[in-house]
């Protein structure tokens, strides 16, 4: 199936996911329901009284967590490691959705966006009877923290630029550009898992975090060599992963931007700090619906099964 994107898309059923949190190593199931026109993208915590339960993925409702991006509502109610479903929804053009889920954190599957993306265009879309509204960058908003830059410009598509720099000889620099529409996400980036140091790995756990990682669900460099069987997907797949949690990040301006984002060495905090930068500058963007040519610039355009990588 191929959808196109002239309104906004639901799911046409249910998608149920299980595994584990990468950081609590606790069990969690999951399931991503349809959701009404305009209604965005919500958390629902299933473990939790229905007067705490719901947590909105918008820029706003993240708090400072370590290593992964965190919602939070008024009472308290949380969701960690949104990133990773966040960039599904966003590069398969699912608008609206509500998703249950019994724990604190989406589980982590493999890693990567796939797992989620899989299942979404095998359950497929429906579209609904609203325009999907843009976010168009209109000047430029940047932040910093160190070496580490988060940028937008305007464009007329979303394109991303990412920059990474590591002294582990196996991952070393690398940095790719990407415009975001026509699949791209689905082609190019959603197979791509998180990685990092086994040194990180024996500090994380020492500190109580990656109880649920393993060489299954990340890409372990130690030593100038890749740990995890299989080796790698791409050869830069840590830019690439960057690339996809950006993606996640930016999905929570709540619609699809029009800009173009520039990341050096930039992480969850600092892609958040950009989008309340830029929001908090009512002349640097717009709300505009989009049709027409303007359709096929977003992300999710046309997007179908053949799309997915041959890794997959």
């Amino acid at each position: 199936m191929i959808w196109e994107l002239d309104v906004q898309n639901t799911l046409k059923s249910a998608a149920v996911f299980e595994g584990l949190g990468l950081h609590s190593g606790a069990p969690v199931r999951m399931v991503v329901t349809p959701a009404a026109a305009d209604s965005g993208i919500w958390f629902r915590r299933t473990d939790l009284p229905a007067g705490e339960a719901l947590i909105a993925a918008r820029w706003d409702t993240v708090v400072p967590s370590k290593l992964c991006t965190l919602v939070a509502n008024a009472a308290g109610a949380s969701v960690s490691t949104i990133e990773h479903i966040m960039a599904a929804l966003a590069g398969c053009a699912i608008h609206n959705a509500l998703i249950e889920i019994d724990g604190p954190e989406v589980p982590i599957l493999d890693g990567s966006s796939v797992p989620f993306v899989e299942r979404f265009l095998a359950v497929g879309l429906v579209e609904q009877d609203a325009p999907v509204q843009a976010i168009r960058v209109l000047k430029a908003v940047e932040v910093r923290d160190g070496e580490a830059v988060a940028r937008l410009e305007p464009s007329d598509m979303l394109e991303i630029d990412f920059r990474i720099d590591f002294a582990e000889a196996a991952i070393g620099r690398q940095e790719k550009t990407l415009n975001m529409a026509n699949g791209a996400f689905v082609r190019e980036l959603c197979d791509s898992r998180t990685f990092c140091l086994q040194a990180d790995v024996d500090r994380m756990r020492a500190n109580g975090l990656a109880l649920g990682g393993s060489l299954e669900n990340a890409v372990v460099f130690e030593n100038g060599a890749v740990l995890s069987p299989g080796g790698l997907r791409h050869s830069d797949e840590p830019v690439r992963h960057k690339m996809l949690d950006a993606l996640g990040d930016l999905s929570l301006a709540g619609g699809p931007l029009l800009g173009r984002y520039t990341g050096i060495r930039a992480g969850h905090a600092l892609t958040n700090r950009l989008l309340r930068a830029l929001f908090a500058q009512p002349d640097a963007w717009m709300a505009v619906d989009c049709g027409g040519q303007t359709m096929g610039k977003l992300p999710g355009m046309g997007v179908h099964r053949g799309d997915l990588p041959a890794t997959c």
